[in-house]
């Protein structure tokens, strides 16, 4: 009867049109007739676009509600329950019947659930001389045998339980002031150093970090999630601590900030929200800024991409322009690289940061190496046209600038010869040349060497 309702509630939602994907959506995954007609169900379900759904709407093969309460106990059995149900309802196939979005992150208490895993346990398994500084751990305080590695092996019939809240944290006790008789109880204590549980929490909180990347990718989920504190937080700290962190949970991290950047504002974090972590605008942009510089190519492609969503939200401009200078320095290093992905996001970060005001251009045209490293993107060119589109625009924004024409007077030469050789773009050098010789210019021998535009 259940598999029946299932397939009627399948049907009815495979009557809707599906939307176009935001953007690129994970592939991989097989197709699951039972997962999909379940989520499936909970499309309907919440179709209305209330957040605050009774349970009884979810349907019985989703325990949604039931997974919050899971991922909270700090069982193992019950947290990986929970983290693999809600990865498959979070993913979505190309191929996938189910409707586009399943606003996931809009279920009171389930985002945060997530978060707490990954706050509590993201670097868990690190040894203690990569830590910065201890704390307390909340998750599973209750429980003094979680199911993570060996520590059932230390507990046998003549054990006595006399500490009501060890496990894996505990929320009553000042990690500086614990007894003597029951420190082995504590985060550090005996029981707790096994480095085969310790890992397998750290990768409960790569899982929840990669749920929480699956709820960025869906467009109902931006909003609760990009005004959501506690979520902004735990993920730029992650960011923050790129160096100790698991390179995937740092990547999650990064992917979920990106997906949300143009909806971000910094303010948030001097806001009068809750605050979880404590994370500063000043810190946020830090962190940014170290992963691109980070050893990972990877990173400073989503980084320089990254950048340059937040750039768009004017309010954002404040927190950022004080970092101006090592970004530009950064970003033209990336230029540097083989025609990829990340050369394309810097220039697209730098055409963003060159419209911002007259600071940005003057800066920019002075940072060595800027102008060749953006004529040799157009002269490879990029195997993508906008990003050499965007090279040659950046060439112009700063060419307007009066007090950039001495600097770019020493490429004049070049500049005619791309105008006569790169046919796409004779238009905007035909209007740099113009720029550098048509309006009046003190300096004597920058005025006799510019010939063009007379």
């Amino acid at each position: 009867m259940q598999k029946r309702e299932l397939s009627k509630l399948g049907g009815a939602a495979g009557a809707f049109a599906t939307p176009p994907a935001k953007r690129g959506r994970p592939i991989g995954s097989g197709s699951n007739s039972a997962a999909a007609s379940a989520a499936a169900a909970i499309a309907v379900s919440v179709g209305s676009g209330d957040s605050a759904a009774p349970s009884a709407l979810f349907g019985p093969s989703l325990y949604v509600l039931a997974a919050i309460a899971a991922l909270q106990s700090g069982l193992k059995s019950e947290v990986t329950w929970a983290l693999n149900s809600l990865t498959l309802l979070s993913f979505k196939d190309k191929d996938d019947v189910r409707r586009d979005t399943t606003p996931l992150a809009k279920i009171p208490g389930l985002l945060d659930a997530l978060l707490q895993i990954i706050d509590d346990w993201r670097d868990i398994a690190l040894p203690r001389v990569l830590t910065k500084a201890p704390r307390v751990r909340l998750l599973g305080a209750n429980s003094t045998v979680t199911g993570f590695g060996h520590e059932y092996e230390t507990l046998n019939s003549d054990d006595t339980v006399s500490h009501p809240s060890g496990g894996s944290g505990s929320s009553n006790k000042d990690p500086q002031k614990i007894a003597p008789s029951g420190w082995w109880f504590e985060e550090d204590g005996l029981f707790n150093l096994d480095d085969e549980g310790r890992a397998e929490k750290q990768q409960c909180a790569v899982a929840a970090s990669n749920i929480i990347r699956n709820f960025s990718f869906m467009a109902e989920n931006e909003i609760p999630m990009g005004q959501s504190r506690h979520c902004l937080e735990t993920m730029f700290q992650c960011l923050e601590d790129y160096v100790t962190e698991d390179e995937e949970l740092v990547t999650n991290a990064l992917e979920i900030i990106m997906n949300l950047g143009p909806l971000l504002d910094l303010r948030i974090f001097s806001s009068s929200k809750p605050s979880f972590i404590k994370i500063t605008e000043k810190r946020a942009v830090q962190a940014i800024m170290g992963m691109l510089g980070s050893a990972v190519r990877g990173w400073h492609c989503a980084a320089a991409e990254l950048l340059g969503r937040m750039i768009l939200n004017p309010d954002n401009e404040p927190f950022f322009l004080p970092f101006a200078p090592q970004m530009y320095k950064r970003l033209v290093d990336i230029m540097s690289f083989p025609a990829g992905d990340a050369q394309g996001a810097a220039v697209g970060a730098l055409y963003i940061l060159a419209e911002i005001n007259v600071d940005c251009r003057l800066k920019l045209a002075s940072e060595r190496w800027a102008v060749d490293r953006l004529l040799k993107v157009i002269k490879t060119p990029h195997p993508v046209p906008e990003v050499c589109r965007k090279a040659a625009l950046i060439l112009e924004t700063i060419a307007v600038e009066p007090q950039n024409k001495p600097l770019l007077l020493a490429y004049e030469n070049t500049f005619a010869e791309m105008l006569f050789s790169e046919t796409r773009y004779a238009e905007t050098f035909a209007k740099i040349l113009q720029e550098l010789t048509s309006r009046p210019n003190n300096n004597k021998t920058a005025s006799t060497r510019g010939i063009w535009g007379m």
